[in-house]
């Protein structure tokens, strides 16, 4: 029901300053459904199969699967892995399902870098030297996940609220 963007539209304000409260849905068990799709991708994301992006690399480049620091174009379509690999195709619904302000692929970019901490020195390192295509199968993982996930919103069955001469809710 959360998911629902016709609940979320229609009780934004609410939302913003109290804890959501669950109308009885028309179709229960439509959303009951869709919930429990939504539980079992998120739950096992790493379990998904990989969304089928177009990998493109650079000749000029030695085989190369490390990430130092990933980055997307402008426009969104590409990911710009390392100097060796880039992912064409991924699709702009990728970007509809949030985590807060932005979209699960663009919190991976940002979150999985090489990074070392001024202050302590310590170096944190996302790569994984017994898994080297960790990531690049995560990328992949995520997009499905992404995608499947505003298919599913999408299909989401409306609350069948109706709207009095008002604009108030119907009782």
């Amino acid at each position: 029901m959360l998911h629902s963007p016709e609940y979320r539209e229609r009780y934004a304000a609410n939302l913003k300053r109290e804890l959501p409260r669950i109308p009885l849905a028309p179709d229960f068990w439509g959303f009951a459904k869709a919930g429990e799709r939504l539980a079992d991708l998120h739950v096992n994301y790493e379990k998904q199969p990989e969304y089928p992006l177009e990998r493109v690399e650079n000749p000029k480049e030695k085989l190369n699967l490390r990430v130092d620091k990933m980055r997307l174009s402008k426009d969104k379509s590409l990911l710009i892995y390392n100097s060796f690999l880039t992912l064409k195709g991924i699709p702009p619904e990728t970007y509809e399902y949030r985590l807060g302000n932005r979209s699960a692929l663009e919190w991976i970019v940002d979150q999985y870098q090489v990074s070392t901490d001024k202050r302590s020195g310590i170096t944190n390192d996302p790569n994984r030297e017994d898994d080297p295509e960790y990531i690049l199968r995560l990328v992949g993982q995520v997009v499905q996940v992404s995608v499947e996930t505003v298919k599913i919103v999408k299909a989401l069955p409306g609350l069948g609220i109706q709207e009095s001469a008002k604009g108030k809710a119907a009782q």
